[in-house]
């Protein structure tokens, strides 16, 4: 990664939970930390686009979470509640202090899950473009991941195509090495077991949901408008139920960090400055 787009995040790998986890850390003075989970199909390179914008105002630290990106996968780790407790041990084994975390699409359950379970571990939650919503509320494609008994289609399907035809959907498309390295991540049957994740929405999502309304934490809520994967009415249950909430649409399909990412970042900062106004 040497282009201009990414040659400010340095790809690191480091060993949480007996994984061998990729991150970028922005390193800094700041008092402040973004502690930023990789999108699915994607990887820590998603947030290539806003990183040196977050790192002006903070300590930016990305991960690909385990069985996402380029980070192991460990089966018990894949569902929300499972990689809520993964964020919560990262967060103590990084020494990364209470964290402003930016969790988008499969990050958002998994944060809400650490927020409700370890809150002294977080400052602001920033989630959204993940589902929440109780009964399931998601793209045909998507349903079709969680839902269907069989996954032998899936594993019969060249991963590539399947993640490229996702990745074509982002409106600009992406530069030759992020899609790459996206493609790469989720090479022969790693995209069919990162999808262990979202078939745990049904079980999961209904306790999450109960939790929503203890969960003091301030929270930013940001989607694409015109998603079609995860709808924003997903957006709309979780800010009807946190009792601190903002809730921000932004003109903009599912992968909104990347197709508008001027408006994400500034979302981004906004929620810093709502806490920070707070105290």
């Amino acid at each position: 990664m040497s282009t201009s787009v990414t040659n400010s995040m340095e790809a690191r790998f480091c060993t949480i939970d007996g994984l061998k986890i990729r991150y970028a850390d922005s390193g800094g003075s700041h008092r402040s930390t973004f502690l930023l989970t990789s999108p699915w199909p994607e990887s820590i390179y998603a947030f290539a686009s806003v990183w040196t914008t977050l790192a002006q105002h903070a300590r930016v630290f990305a991960v690909d979470l385990p069985g996402f990106g380029a980070s192991d996968r460990r089966d018990d780790l894949l569902s929300p509640r499972g990689m809520g407790g993964f964020l919560a041990r990262l967060i103590a084994d990084a020494d990364l202090g209470p964290v402003h975390i930016v969790g988008p699409d499969v990050g958002t359950s998994a944060a809400l899950f650490a927020a409700a379970e370890y809150p002294d571990r977080f400052s602001s939650l920033i989630v959204g473009s993940g589902a929440a919503a109780v009964p399931l509320e998601v793209g045909q494609s998507l349903m079709s991941k969680i839902l269907d008994p069989d996954l032998d289609e899936y594993r019969a399907t060249d991963s590539r195509i399947t993640v490229g035809e996702l990745l074509d959907t982002i409106a600009g498309g992406l530069p030759d090495e992020i899609r790459d390295d996206y493609l790469n991540c989720y090479s022969g049957v790693r995209y069919v077991e990162s999808m262990r994740y979202v078939r745990r929405y049904p079980d999961e999502l209904p306790v999450l949901a109960d939790l929503l309304p203890g969960v003091a934490i301030p929270t930013t809520i940001i989607n694409g408008r015109h998603d079609r994967i995860v709808p924003a009415s997903n957006a709309v249950f979780l800010a009807e139920r946190l009792p601190d909430s903002h809730l921000t649409l932004i003109d903009a399909a599912h992968f909104v960090w990347e197709e508008a990412p001027k408006e994400y970042a500034s979302a981004v900062l906004q929620a810093l400055d709502r806490k920070a106004k707070r105290g």
